[in-house]
């Protein structure tokens, strides 16, 4: 299987700064791949790049095989679907409206009744179906959060019409959540890498990552320092040298998922044992 998109070499530059520095990776179709690092690291420049909102300094991104540039439009919205961190609307928009924004984005010729129900859909999977008829401006940062998950659950499905080899990027998709709806969020985006969309997230969470990611993407210093299976690449070494924390402890749990656990945490808990 080819994969859904490609980065051969990538980077950009701001001035003299390299924000992100010859990259390349490839992500298939149904993979889950989370993209991890320090502040400043180039996640979200990379994030920028692989969605087509920056054109790289150097080097190519493919979608399906060509130029990630050359995509139409209307395409390329049914193609791929973005949740960044800013979520801020200008507008007094509906809840339901702002899903909707997604569904257009693909076109208008969806019937009414598919339309509602691709909403209806979307706000379920985001759990915010009690949130329809709320104006999104006077919602929390976290329940904005999920609007903008349904509003690209919403795009994705919609975009189906044109085929199903697409890619969803969220960027720190959880920073505002609550545990459970951190744990939701990545669920549903799970069972959408389950049904053939290639995921790609940032997260700042290791245990999370480790949890849901088929791969982890290592980000430091604008390049790419490691990338692989979570058991592979969420290791004491690289930890104490990508983040600067020492582990107390690297636990397996079934399915050889790493549980990290910082040196300092573990000094805490044996005080409160005591």
């Amino acid at each position: 299987m080819s994969p859904v998109l490609e980065a051969r070499n990538v980077g950009v530059s701001f001035g003299r700064h390299k924000t992100v520095d010859q990259v390349s990776l490839t992500v298939d179709p149904g993979e889950l791949l989370v993209v991890v690092g320090p502040n400043g690291a180039g996640k979200t420049t990379l994030t920028r790049l692989l969605t087509g909102e920056l054109v790289p300094s150097e080097g190519e991104v493919l979608l399906d095989g060509g130029p990630l540039g050359a995509v139409p439009g209307w395409q390329l919205a049914a193609k791929r679907a973005v949740m960044a961190q800013a979520n801020r609307l200008a507008f007094p928009f509906g809840v339901a409206e702002v899903v909707r924004i997604g569904i257009d984005s693909v076109g208008r010729a969806l019937p009414r009744a598919d339309r509602d129900r691709l909403i209806a859909e979307a706000l379920a999977a985001a759990d915010v179906t009690h949130l329809a008829a709320r104006s999104y401006q006077h919602l929390s940062g976290g329940e904005q959060q999920r609007v903008q998950f349904a509003r690209t659950y919403a795009q994705l499905t919609a975009g189906r019409r044109f085929g199903d080899r697409q890619v969803l990027f969220l960027d720190e998709p959880v920073a505002s959540l609550d545990l459970a709806h951190q744990i939701a969020l990545m669920e549903s985006a799970a069972a959408l890498a389950s049904s053939g969309v290639a995921v790609i997230a940032v997260l700042h969470d290791l245990n999370l990552a480790a949890t849901f990611a088929d791969r982890i993407l290592v980000m430091h210093g604008g390049k790419a320092a490691a990338i692989g299976r979570p058991s592979e690449v969420i290791t004491r070494s690289l930890v104490a040298e990508i983040f600067g924390v020492d582990l107390a402890r690297e636990a397996l749990v079934p399915g050889e998922l790493p549980v990290v656990l910082p040196q300092n945490y573990a000094r805490i808990r044996e005080r409160g044992a005591a």
